[in-house]
């Protein structure tokens, strides 16, 4: 396999056709909407999470907050694999999010263990909250990888001079 060199240009995140497609679809709209949602819930859950982890106090709204930013990751899940089947005809790690859908599986697994805990009491409610951080942190990452590559996209369709 050839290296790449500092002179090489990486592969835009979408072909001519995958852009095309990208546009064409309401779930891009639905994704763009998700997300930012799905951010401001954990921001408050986050919060709820760490007045609980500080005071002892609030167990209800932090537990209740944590399934709601499950729930909405499941939700941007879902949709996100609709986008991807119909952006590039796979359901899940598509060659231009591969390794954030990867991580995704972690984020899944950990909000997934959380519900797991909170349904059976397998766990105390403060080792409950400290498998939610760890699934926010998680989260964190990944919205990190997203973003990283959206900004990737934008700039390599400035340089070709079409839209991201």
């Amino acid at each position: 396999m050839p290296r790449r060199t500092q002179t090489q240009t990486p592969a835009p995140l979408y072909t001519p056709a995958e852009r095309q497609r990208r546009d064409a679809t309401r779930w891009t709209l639905v994704q763009g909407i998700l997300a930012p949602v799905q951010f401001l819930v954990f921001i408050v859950s986050l919060v709820l999470v760490l007045r609980f982890l500080a005071t002892g106090e609030g167990l209800q709204a932090a537990a209740i907050s944590v399934l709601v930013k499950t729930l909405m990751l499941y939700t941007i899940m879902v949709t996100g694999c609709i986008w991807e089947k119909e952006v590039f005809g796979v359901w899940l790690f598509a060659h231009a999010f591969f390794w954030e859908d990867v991580f995704s599986m972690l984020v899944l697994a950990l909000h997934t263990a959380y519900l797991w805990a909170w349904w059976t009491g397998a766990l105390d409610v403060r080792a409950q909250m400290l498998l939610a951080l760890a699934a926010y942190a998680a989260y964190i990452i990944n919205a990190g990888q997203f973003l990283l590559k959206l900004r990737a996209a934008r700039l390599q369709a400035a340089t070709l001079g079409v839209a991201a």
